[in-house]
């Protein structure tokens, strides 16, 4: 290419501008780093996943049931503490529930199943258990509950802890570097992060969840989160 272009004539076929210069031997330069800065946090809220089935032979028959299921359900989180604004639906779906007739070789219709799913924001972590079981005790055999999940409402000061390992990580590494290559290290000319925090992982399927009566809360456990944050610093070389 450089001897191609070297050949080419001022306002040649490939467009060159006069005076224009490519230089062959040009990479990055600097010392690039990564540093990782990691921190434990206590969850303040708890994410439920959960939802109605009803099926019937009745469309209609089906979402009449999964509607005053549904409505005990919602009554049930308001009743324990959780906001309205707090309650998200997610999905409602009416599908048809074949089987497969193996004498003439087709598909049955032999009803319909109604699903709701909603998600409540729990903000008061001691009332998780007794939560999940009023859920379930108020939707009966068509409570369903498919996960949950936990996360912190403002994840700021626990950013910035990990930002400050992060960075002391990167130039830790880049101070070797610099040591190990005998050159003498500058200052950051380039900085991006990354931060990452869990979040609630939930099951693909419905389970049935149907309380025992007198049974005690459903012990729940929290645990720690890990947030991580990520950095990737570029530092000068000098001379």
């Amino acid at each position: 290419l450089a001897a191609t272009l070297a050949g080419c004539a001022e306002g040649s076929a490939l467009g060159v501008p006069s005076g224009f210069k490519i230089d062959l031997n040009s990479q990055q330069e600097g010392i690039w780093v990564n540093g990782t800065g990691k921190v434990s946090a206590v969850p303040d809220i708890a994410i439920l996943r959960l939802g109605i089935e009803a099926q019937s032979p009745k469309v209609a028959d089906a979402q009449a049931q999964s509607a005053e299921a549904m409505d005990k359900v919602m009554k049930a989180l308001t009743a324990n503490g959780v906001a309205e604004k707090d309650i998200q639906t997610q999905s409602f779906n009416i599908s048809k529930v074949t089987r497969w007739d193996d004498k003439n070789q087709q598909e049955v219709l032999i009803g319909y199943r109604v699903t709701n799913i909603v998600q409540a924001k729990i903000r008061t972590m001691s009332k998780v258990g007794s939560i999940i079981d009023a859920v379930a005790t108020a939707g009966g055999d068509l409570t369903r509950i498919d996960g949950i999940g936990f996360s912190v409402e403002n994840p700021t000061t626990y950013n910035e802890v990990a930002r400050q390992k992060a960075m002391a990580d990167a130039e830790a590494k880049a101070k070797q570097i610099a040591q190990l290559s005998g050159i003498k290290l500058g200052k950051p000319t380039y900085i991006t992060e990354s931060s990452y925090i869990p979040q609630p992982i939930f099951r693909g399927g419905f389970e049935k969840m149907a309380a025992a009566p007198g049974m005690v809360d459903t012990p729940i456990s929290a645990g720690e989160l890990d947030i991580t944050l990520n950095v990737q610093v570029v530092y000068s070389i000098l001379d």
